[in-house]
């Protein structure tokens, strides 16, 4: 199976993070019944020093080149993703996109109405290039700013209620779709290191996100049992903190 993970800046990284995308790939590594990859144009973490997406300095040592791929950036969103997933995913050929994206769009380019009209796009769009593509979509998690912006709060709200309704709108036994679940004891104090981008323990909660909705609906791999479980991955050399 050949997965693509597309996001935001909790989905690239920034130098020096393990990301989500390295907790997933140990997951897969211990749980999938068969070869998969992690496919995507980039392979670089955020370099917040240069503002550029060009470093390769991941924390995991072990994560190997080719698992590193993804369609991420920092600063971009659904506005930006959907232009180019078409012929993104004609180019890597992936089975399942594993997207989380939204909160960069509400943030500073569009409202709720207008992220969803973009998400319902990249949808289109991905079955363009693969009419059986399969995705799993994570909603937005409200960050530190929506404590205090209640507008802000009040669209991403809005926003996860009209993804979960494209979701049930555009899902298909051809190309089935998939609401991942809002990690359960995910907390932006202690999960994040800034309110927004996750750190080690907030890796493991999305990729749990992403693993059990698979696991769940699909039969895909196992049950996550990475350290956001109270368990060391098994077959695989779990990581510490930053």
């Amino acid at each position: 199976m050949r997965f693509m993970c597309v996001g935001d800046s909790m989905t690239i990284g920034r130098a020096g993070d393990f990301t989500w995308r390295y907790r997933l790939w140990q997951h897969l590594s211990a749980s999938l019944d068969g070869p998969f990859a992690l496919v995507g144009p980039r392979t670089e973490l955020y370099d917040t020093e240069t503002g550029a997406a060009a470093s390769s300095a991941y924390a995991a040592e072990d994560f190997p080149l080719p698992a590193r791929r993804h369609l991420a950036g920092w600063g971009e969103g659904w506005l930006h993703m959907a232009p180019v997933i078409a012929e993104t995913v004609a180019a890597h050929r992936p089975d399942v996109l594993l997207v989380s994206l939204g909160l960069i769009d509400l943030g500073f380019y569009t409202n709720s109405g207008q992220t969803a009209r973009n998400a319902r796009a990249f949808l289109a769009a991905a079955r363009t290039a693969n009419p059986r593509v399969r995705c799993v979509l994570l909603p937005v998690i409200p960050n530190i700013r929506a404590e205090s912006d209640a507008p802000f709060a009040a669209e991403c709200a809005r926003f996860n209620e009209l993804l979960a309704k494209a979701v049930a709108d555009l899902d298909t036994p051809a190309s089935p779709l998939l609401l991942a679940s809002h990690p359960p004891a995910y907390d932006i104090h202690t999960d994040t290191y800034d309110g927004t981008h996750p750190g080690p323990t907030g890796e493991h909660h999305l990729a749990a996100a992403f693993a059990d909705a698979m696991h769940q609906a699909w039969d895909v791999g196992g049950a996550y049992a990475g350290a956001a479980a109270g368990r060391p991955v098994a077959g695989a050399a779990a990581s510490g903190g930053r």
